[in-house]
């Protein structure tokens, strides 16, 4: 019999991942009051972006931002923020972003639809942040399915992704990771409630994801770049100063099914596309990506 004193190895059965994706989002989820139905309230839109790179690149992705700052001209090349660049740098950054191997993603969700609604089941589980939860669900949907495909086509061995957000205090990381556990518990049983995706939980382990500061991870900081530029092109209230030119030149990178990025790389909530119930200008972009609002 061996001695009690000796301890218990557990061997660490955490996956390598294959893939890493950085997600953000600008705007935020708040729907008790959306502008610009309410003069004052939450931002009429919540941009959500991933991020996805080989792992194997990980290591590059300091030089590739610091490379971003100093063509671009900033004196101080070690954080890169989207608001606080000025236009002609911030062209700069996205042509030298697009010239990297990654894949960008991005949901759009138009919040005007959903203003004052409430989930009561989520409620009844004391979930605060129910709406983040689901737009990130829409998103990883798309990010696993991409890495699925692609793992699958290189004949990796390996094919799982880590997920890092940038951290906000204003979310919990913890009632995400229950939601997605909720998840893959409905999906085993065949319960879940929207079936035209899934997220391919072949890729996913909870255990592989993180929160991590802005300022402390280049990608996060190029996550940033995606979600702040198709804000920029999407919101048409003050204080954005609204531009889509940034969002288009983002194209190269967006992710594609079937050659289209329309409701893959870039997804547009709520569906179909009329009901968001867009201006001239808010539409320029997602026409840009294919999308069509009929009348």
């Amino acid at each position: 019999m061996e001695s009690s004193s000796k301890l218990r190895i557990v061997p660490n059965d955490i996956p390598d991942p294959y893939y890493i994706a950085f997600i953000d989002e600008a705007g935020d989820p708040g729907l008790k009051a959306v502008r610009p139905i309410d003069p004052t309230g939450a931002t009429e839109w919540l941009c959500m972006s991933a991020v996805v790179v080989r792992a194997k690149y990980s290591g590059d992705l300091t030089g590739w931002v610091r490379s971003m700052l100093s063509t671009s001209g900033v004196q101080n090349p070690t954080d890169l923020h989207w608001r606080n660049l000025p236009d002609y740098r911030k062209r700069v950054v996205v042509n030298e972003l697009v010239q990297h191997p990654i894949r960008g993603f991005v949901l759009a969700s138009n919040k005007k639809n959903m203003r004052g609604y409430r989930n009561v089941r989520a409620e009844s589980a004391r979930s605060k942040q129910w709406f983040y939860n689901y737009c990130l669900r829409l998103l990883l949907e798309r990010v696993t399915d991409f890495c699925y495909q692609h793992a699958k086509r290189e004949h990796a061995n390996r094919r799982f992704v880590k997920i890092i957000y940038s951290q906000r205090d204003t979310h919990s990381y913890a009632q995400t990771a229950a939601y997605q556990e909720l998840l893959k518990v409905q999906a085993k049983g065949g319960a879940l409630m929207l079936s035209k995706r899934r997220i391919m939980w072949e890729v996913l382990d909870w255990r592989l994801s993180e929160p991590v500061s802005h300022k402390s991870s280049a990608g996060a900081q190029l996550a940033d770049v995606l979600a702040s530029a198709f804000y920029q092109a999407a919101d048409t209230l003050p204080p954005t100063k609204w531009n889509n030119e940034f969002a288009k030149l983002l194209k190269p990178i967006m992710a594609k099914e079937n050659g289209s990025c329309i409701g893959y790389g870039v997804a547009l909530q709520p569906t179909p596309p009329s009901k968001a119930r867009l201006n001239d200008r808010q539409k320029e972009i997602f026409e840009f990506y294919g999308y069509k609002f009929w009348p």
